[in-house]
């Protein structure tokens, strides 16, 4: 293999291994929001279910905000 050949695959290596360790940046940070998001989604759905009353709510008795 001539030393060409040899430097052109080192400068494609050193490429790619920058290019997975940005992939792999990318993939964490989107994981911590998802996880984030998560936790806020539970936290929401924990409110939402402490402000209902127990008895099941219809439509009819919700009051229009035009009135």
């Amino acid at each position: 293999m001539n030393d060409a050949r040899l430097t052109e695959l080192e400068t494609k290596l050193a490429f790619a291994e920058d290019l997975l360790e940005t992939l792999n940046q990318t993939v964490v940070r989107q994981q911590d929001q998802i996880d984030s998001l998560q936790q806020q989604l539970r936290l929401l759905n924990e409110r939402l279910k402490d402000s209902r009353p127990d008895e099941a709510r219809t439509p009819r008795d919700e009051i229009p905000p035009h009135y």
